[in-house]
């Protein structure tokens, strides 16, 4: 009897050591299983950061070379700008010239008039030659 009570006894161990050892292996399966998990999930998180960061890189790209375009635009208007400024200028020292030009015309034309007049009243009012 004492025997079978050790043999009895061997056999329950037996059978907990490879319940133990079963519970073991799904417990690291388990274990395994979730961290395949994470892994997985901190991989999509980190990728979706990556094609983010690319994303904001050639936006930012892009920004830089329409700054770089309007700037010049800018520059080509004022310089446009300028010269329309300068052209109206010009066009108002023309017009003043012409103004003191024809102010100046009117004068020698009045002038010319009255001598003429002066001329002709004196030869047909004076003695004859």
């Amino acid at each position: 009897m004492l025997s079978s009570m050790v043999k009895d006894h061997q056999a329950r161990q037996q059978a907990r050591k490879e319940e133990q050892e079963q519970r073991r292996k799904e417990a690291i399966q388990a274990s395994s299983n979730l961290t395949h998990a994470l892994v997985d999930h901190l991989n999509v998180g980190v990728a979706q950061a990556y094609l983010n960061q690319r994303r904001l890189d050639s936006e930012a790209i892009q920004l830089e070379q329409n700054a770089t375009n309007f700037q010049r635009q800018t520059s080509q208007w004022l310089t446009l700008v300028s010269s329309f400024t300068d052209s109206m200028k010009e066009v108002g020292h023309v017009q003043n010239w012409a103004t003191t030009i024809e102010a100046d015309m009117r004068t020698i034309s009045t002038a010319l008039e009255y001598a003429y007049k002066v001329e002709q009243q004196s030869g047909s009012g004076g003695p004859s030659t």
